[in-house]
């Protein structure tokens, strides 16, 4: 009876997030096989608690040509960059955009 294989592809993004993440794949590289989803997700969560931040499982893309089931992937969070995109918008929707700001605005049109 043949065992089934869950492979999963470490992305970038979860090597950048994760130093945990990043010298694993150093170490083996970045494509690991499991038993099941399950087990993935269960790896997932451990290298979470050892490295810095959170990382996941996430299907792969239906039109990746390589043998991945799944990625590993993480996203850092910028709260702060978000908040700075935030008041630039609504800078900009009051009228107060800035020279730069009105100078993209001319190649836009």
């Amino acid at each position: 009876m043949p065992t089934e294989r869950f492979v999963v592809l470490v992305k970038p993004s979860a090597r950048r997030r994760n130093g945990a993440v990043g010298r694993l794949v150093n170490q083996r590289g970045a494509r690991h096989v499991f038993s099941s989803r399950d087990d993935a997700e269960l790896w997932a969560r451990g290298l979470s608690t050892d490295g810095e931040s959170r990382v996941w499982i996430r299907r792969a893309d239906p039109r990746d040509e390589s043998d991945a089931d799944a990625y590993l992937v993480g996203r850092r969070m910028a709260g702060r960059q978000l908040d700075g995109a935030y008041d630039k918008r609504r800078r900009r929707l009051r009228g107060g955009m800035e020279v730069a700001e009105l100078a993209l605005d001319a190649f836009l049109d």
